[in-house]
């Protein structure tokens, strides 16, 4: 009688082991699709710009690493009412999925501010006809949430502009125009550019 009842509590638990295993790779399979969205084949791509210019006869070295998301047919800039995916005066990761980082080996102007050597977490709010660029200093971290403001190094206003052509990847590069150099965001059909010298 013993026996019996001890083969049919090994067999729940055997049973129930099945289950657990089952849960338990439905758990990891969950746990491992934003890991490999994120890291290992990336909707929104990782991208390393880099530009290089002479100051006062010095070698400057500029270095921007962001994520570039897709508009995909979304209403990007606007208001909240509308649904925009990147709503006027709300914080932007000026990306998607880590923070964008930007680095100046040497002390530069950035949009006529004085700014230190070193890397900065830069983030942007965008309004209908300005936006502030932010520089803070804790660089590469994940972007989803709101950056310490007591970190903020830079606040600066630029204006945003509307362009022709429908720009359909976040793009960020560095545009020189008469030796003067700028570092240039757009998406959708707006650009950013902000001075650096």
């Amino acid at each position: 009688m013993f026996q019996k009842f001890l083969i049919i509590q090994i067999s729940h638990l055997i049973i129930k082991m099945k289950y657990f295993k089952y849960l338990f790779v439905l758990f990891a399979i969950a746990l491992s699709y934003p890991l490999y969205i994120t890291f290992l084949k990336p909707i929104s791509p990782k991208s390393t710009i880099k530009y290089n210019f002479n100051k006062n006869n010095k070698s400057i070295s500029l270095q921007v690493d962001y994520s570039r998301p897709y508009k995909k047919g979304r209403l990007i800039f606007g208001t909240e009412e509308e649904g925009a995916l990147v709503p006027h005066n709300k914080y932007w990761r000026t990306g998607a999925n880590f923070c964008t980082d930007f680095y100046s080996s040497s002390e530069i102007l950035f949009n006529g501010n004085k700014l230190d050597s070193g890397k900065y977490f830069l983030y942007t709010i965008p309004n209908e006809n300005s936006w502030n660029i932010i520089l803070n200093s804790e660089y590469g971290r994940f972007g989803f949430f709101n950056p310490n403001k007591e970190n903020d190094v830079l606040i600066t206003t630029v204006p945003s502009n509307s362009i022709e052509d429908q720009i359909e990847q976040f793009t960020i590069d560095f545009q020189t125009i008469n030796e003067n150099v700028f570092l240039r965001l757009r998406w959708d059909k707006t650009v950013v550019s902000i001075p650096i010298n």
